[in-house]
């Protein structure tokens, strides 16, 4: 299966796996699985930081390549879908995620409940 973790989802797996439920952390570390971190969480995380949203002390991209998963770049294939997605969810790298799960048909992993109100595949 190929998974998109959310931001805060990746987060949690570096600092505080605990906060993830059981069935997820499972599927996260079931070597089968290819686990991704999108440009888009990566770019949150750096915007965040930058106006004192987010504090952090590890470059993200060590952490990525360090944990084995892997890296998704958002295409424009991706973004041409927020044209039509309703707004259920007014945060925009949130949408971005979920455009980006349902343009490459991938399942997504966050503990956000307004991700259920879209057409993608929420683990």
């Amino acid at each position: 299966m190929k998974i998109i973790l959310d931001t805060h989802v990746f987060l949690w797996s570096l600092s505080n796996p605990e906060k993830i439920s059981p069935g997820n952390l499972s599927e996260i570390k079931t070597l089968s699985n290819t686990i991704y971190i999108s440009s888009i969480s990566i770019a949150e995380i750096m915007i965040k930081s930058s106006i004192n949203k987010l504090d952090f002390d590890f470059d993200p991209i060590e952490m990525v390549e360090a944990s084995g998963f892997e890296f998704l770049d958002f295409k424009a294939k991706d973004a041409v879908l927020l044209k039509n997605m309703p707004f259920y969810h007014k945060d925009p790298f949130d949408r971005m995620l979920i455009a980006q799960s349902i343009a490459n048909k991938y399942h997504i992993m966050s503990d956000d409940t307004k991700f259920k109100l879209y057409d993608c595949r929420l683990i």
